[in-house]
């Protein structure tokens, strides 16, 4: 290694030299460079994994603008819409067609004290409102009353139960004393507030939910005719209802709000960004103090070759040189160690946290950044010291 640094820097690396003169004092710092990775790269994922699954319930809808009632910053949160805005909107020019979507909450009990959390979506299977894999045949088998599809990515149930469900043999399952018949999966995934999803008829939803009415849908779905501006009918449909109840966004506009929304507003998203920064912080400090305790053990020697003429840059480099090697050193354990709890997250909660490229480079460029920072720091004693009063 050290012949390796003497080619690359052309010079002795006296930062390396000495960081391996005190292998306990080198294995500490390695170990909080890599702690402090592992917390940036932990809140991360969970940030990405949040992000992620927010977007999941609009990618499978097939609409282009979104109406939902003014105080609804999410699907799920929010009053109802009156459905009479529907109609409002389909006398809007360029509008082509609507559809209701209702939206709730469902506590399954799977099995004996195990309870499950499903977002229950319905609307009419006829209206043909979702972009799913065999989605056409799912919608079909929706309108037969009483049925529901159900995501087999559910959380903390063995979602293998639901391997034969079809119409010749539904699963059955009991919730708020009614009995659905499961005659088909999907493939979606659960987020933070609920472990997976549900899809209902609109008939069927209202059966399982007798408080709800048919005339106040969470959100209506708006299809645009072929070839109109989306951004133009989304501007004509603020004009025409009230934004008092009213919220018009397009689909993907209303899906990057609710991130913004989830991640900025809600303790959840504060939470992990809180983390993030905490990360960053405790690398910070720890390899400054590494840093500034070796300059402090060493400042006699530097003040030697401070008097007989190095200049600072001499010596900023090998404070630099140190906190490179250590963000390095420490990179590769947090990454190693954050990839293994990437896996055993995923496979116990179902989140979809994954390490991508871009992601382990963003960091490392990251740690480079926090390591040199406290190097940066850390010379300011020798930049300050004087020679003469050192000996």
């Amino acid at each position: 290694m050290t012949t390796l640094l003497t080619l690359l820097l052309g010079r002795l690396p006296i930062g390396w030299l000495q960081l391996v003169h005190s292998p306990p004092r080198l294995a500490a710092a390695v170990a909080g460079v890599a702690f402090a990775n592992i917390l940036v790269l932990m809140q991360i994922g969970f940030l990405t994994a949040l992000l992620h699954t927010i977007v999941l319930p609009y990618r499978m809808m097939s609409a282009d603008i979104l109406l939902s009632a003014s105080d609804a910053n999410t699907l799920s949160d929010g009053s109802n819409l009156p459905r009479q805005r529907m109609f409002q909107a389909l006398a809007v020019p360029g509008v082509a067609g609507a559809r209701e979507w209702y939206v709730a909450k469902l506590d399954w009990e799977a099995e004996p004290g195990k309870k499950v959390t499903l977002h229950v979506y319905g609307f009419d299977p006829t209206s043909r409102p979702l972009v799913l894999a065999d989605g056409d045949r799912l919608m079909e088998l929706l309108e037969v009353p009483d049925t529901a599809v159900i995501d087999t990515r559910t959380r903390t149930i063995d979602t293998g139960i639901f391997a034969g469900a079809a119409p010749s043999s539904p699963f059955q399952m009991e919730a708020r004393g009614r009995t659905l018949s499961v005659v088909g999966t999907f493939a979606l995934g659960g987020g933070f507030d609920a472990d997976g999803y549900m899809i209902v008829s609109d008939q069927t939803f209202l059966r399982l939910f007798p408080d709800r009415i048919a005339g106040a849908p969470n959100h209506i779905l708006l299809d645009v005719e072929p070839g109109a501006d989306v951004a133009a009918v989304v501007s004509a449909l603020r004009t025409r209802l009230p934004a008092s109840d009213t919220r018009v966004n397009a689909l993907a506009e209303a899906a990057a709000k609710d991130q913004s929304y989830q991640t900025t507003k809600r303790p959840i998203g504060i939470v992990f960004g809180f983390g993030l920064v905490i990360g960053i912080l405790v690398g910070i400090i720890i390899v400054y103090q590494v840093l500034s305790t070796d300059v402090a053990d060493h400042l006699s020697e530097y003040a030697t070759l401070k008097a007989i003429g190095y200049r600072q840059r001499f010596f900023l480099g090998i404070v630099f040189e140190e906190a490179i090697l250590l963000a390095l050193l420490g990179f590769v354990p947090g990454l190693l160690i954050s990839i293994g709890l990437y896996h055993a997250v995923t496979l116990k909660t179902g989140l979809p946290l994954e390490m991508d490229a871009p992601r382990a480079a963003a960091v490392l460029l990251g740690t480079i950044a926090m390591c040199a920072l406290s190097g940066a720091v850390a010379t300011r004693r020798l930049t300050g010291a004087d020679p003469a009063e050192l000996f």
